[in-house]
């Protein structure tokens, strides 16, 4: 299981972003998806984080597309068929499954954590769970 190393690797270190980039680069690697990585919250726009995969969305509106939901609802959506979800932002054609989670931070939604599969309906309640482990590793 990977948690145990992404605890190891973001355990004392107070930076965001250089924990944001390893916990990517551990999912990505150990995991294969399409494109993993953290969008930050800046004001009313999500803004790209460190990630792992092609280019990517610089910017998203909030409650635009699977990752503005998330933050606006300020929960984890996973979405089996992102070409699906209405709203959809298309950043790459061959993303087909999605799912984003909330980073939480004294009661707001300080990031999301966004993976992308090239393949339908790659994500479940398994992954919820552990990906909103995860997320809480960075608190």
């Amino acid at each position: 299981m990977v948690l145990p190393q992404i605890e190891s690797v973001v355990n004392g270190e107070s930076d965001m972003v250089a924990n944001m980039a390893n916990i990517a680069a551990i999912l990505h690697e150990t995991f294969g998806f399409w494109w993993t990585g953290f969008y930050r919250v800046e004001g009313k726009e999500l803004i790209l984080g460190p990630f792992q995969g092609p280019v990517a969305c610089n910017r998203i509106a909030f409650g635009r597309g699977v990752c503005g939901t998330a933050w606006e609802r300020g929960e984890t959506i996973c979405v089996p068929n992102v070409h699906e979800f209405t709203g959809h932002i298309a950043c790459s054609s061959k993303s087909k499954s999605e799912i984003v989670v909330p980073v939480w931070r004294e009661n707001q939604v300080i990031a999301v954590l966004d993976i992308d599969s090239a393949e339908y309906g790659t994500f479940d309640e398994i992954d919820i769970k552990y990906l909103e482990d995860v997320v809480k590793t960075m608190i």
